[in-house]
């Protein structure tokens, strides 16, 4: 991977209305990374993916409002961005009465391409999501993660330098998620064309070079996984109770453990949490219905940086 910026946004805002979509967001996306904007629904992440997509115009109204992708400008050079971008959207886009052959062959010509160059364009982008053998059967035929596979292959006849995809792993069953991901590790690290994705799923978000938090249009975190789990510094402790102000009360004063509830939930983060689980339980006996003790998660992330559990916010 090379530092080099294949997307960059600096201090970007968008409103419908009175309703700020997105607030102020910088990131920056580098060659060759599988880039991910995690956060659910209502947090910004479709407005920010269809600017990025070239559907919607960014509203830059100062100096230091910048949106670039290749080093291209999004308002003065769409064209040229679209030439070096492809697209998998949440809804597909496949005409199922068509074979997957006939799929790419109307998606090349779209795109200017023809003759021996779209056959052998073909022949390599079906290879490549594992249907050569599928490739004259009609897509309505299809699992949910063939088709998606048959999206993404059209989008590999362009041989596109950025590949967005928009909540990739919706409606697919395990076995065709695995198949995906495999698919987008060969993109990466094949062919260096660089992913990024939409995903409200943590475990999705989790397997990504970096991943950008965003809530309330805002992105709150950025960074690798591990990275992002590392900043909880420990183990998260979470205990159930009928009065967990009351356990959050007897715990800052008996073992002066700082806690936060979240959801009726009182949540500690601390280090080699299992050995403190007796403490607890002898601390406040009686009060406590569960105790769980696991490594941080995405969510225990989100939780952290948002004061909140991992639900979708108002539109």
């Amino acid at each position: 991977m090379t530092d080099s910026a294949v997307i960059q946004i600096e201090h970007l805002s968008h409103t419908y209305g009175d309703r700020r979509a997105l607030d102020d967001v910088s990131l920056q996306v580098r060659q060759g990374e599988i880039f991910a904007l995690l956060g659910p629904n209502g947090s910004g992440k479709t407005t920010l993916f269809r600017i990025l997509s070239t559907l919607m115009l960014p509203m830059l109204s100062a100096p230091e409002q910048r949106v670039s992708i290749l080093e291209l400008n999004i308002i003065k050079d769409r064209n040229e961005i679209r030439r070096n971008i492809s697209v998998v959207f949440q809804s597909p886009s496949v005409d199922r009465t068509l074979t997957a052959r006939e799929n790419l062959m109307h998606h090349g010509h779209l795109y200017g391409v023809r003759g021996e160059d779209l056959e052998a364009r073909i022949v390599d982008a079906l290879r490549r999501v594992n249907l050569s053998d599928r490739a004259d059967e009609r897509v309505e035929t299809f699992s949910g993660g063939m088709r998606r596979r048959v999206e993404i292959a059209k989008c590999l006849l362009t041989r596109p330098t950025l590949l967005l995809l928009d909540e990739p792993s919706t409606g697919l069953d395990p076995a065709a998620r695995i198949d995906l991901w495999n698919t987008l590790r060969e993109l990466q690290q094949q062919d260096r064309v660089t992913v990024l994705l939409t995903t409200h799923l943590m475990d999705e978000a989790d397997r990504c070079s970096r991943i950008a938090i965003l809530s309330k249009g805002k992105v709150v975190a950025c960074d690798t996984p591990a990275a992002l789990k590392e900043r909880i510094g420990g183990d998260v402790i979470s205990l159930t109770s009928d009065n967990a102000q009351a356990v959050q009360k007897i715990l800052h004063e008996k073992l002066s453990l700082e806690s936060e509830i979240i959801d009726g939930t009182v949540r500690i983060e601390r280090a080699r949490g299992h050995e403190l689980v007796p403490a607890i339980i002898e601390a406040a006996p009686g009060t406590i219905l569960s105790v769980s003790v696991g490594k941080p998660t995405l969510e225990d992330v989100f939780i952290r940086v948002t004061g909140q559990r991992f639900v979708d916010e108002a539109r």
